[in-house]
């Protein structure tokens, strides 16, 4: 495997990742999407620390902090949608846009 074919996967990951952000209405679907793009994110990353530094750890540390901010960030939106979901019955972005009151 080459650095190339890493950064293609990972744009792949990204390009998905924004269209699905973009094109979709339900809010899950809508954080789908940026988890996709903060994934090709993470992969570019972590190709181009082990190609660049093979020997060293940094990136991999590095690497396991973005994944576990991530993860807490996820669960954080996905505590709110379920919140908004819970308080009007509403799952899409249009009727989510107003959080006043």
């Amino acid at each position: 495997m080459t650095l190339q074919l890493f950064l293609l996967a990972a744009a792949g990951l990204f390009a998905i990742g924004l269209y699905g952000a973009l094109s979709q209405q339900s809010i899950v679907m809508l954080m789908m999407g940026l988890e996709l793009m903060l994934n090709g994110v993470i992969l570019a990353t972590a190709a181009f620390w082990y190609f660049l530094t093979p020997g060293g750890s940094d990136g991999q540390v590095l690497i396991v902090v973005i994944i576990t901010a991530m993860a807490v960030e996820m669960a954080a939106g996905f505590a709110v949608v379920t919140a908004i979901y819970r308080s009007r019955q509403v799952d899409m972005t249009d009727g989510a846009s107003d959080l006043r009151g």
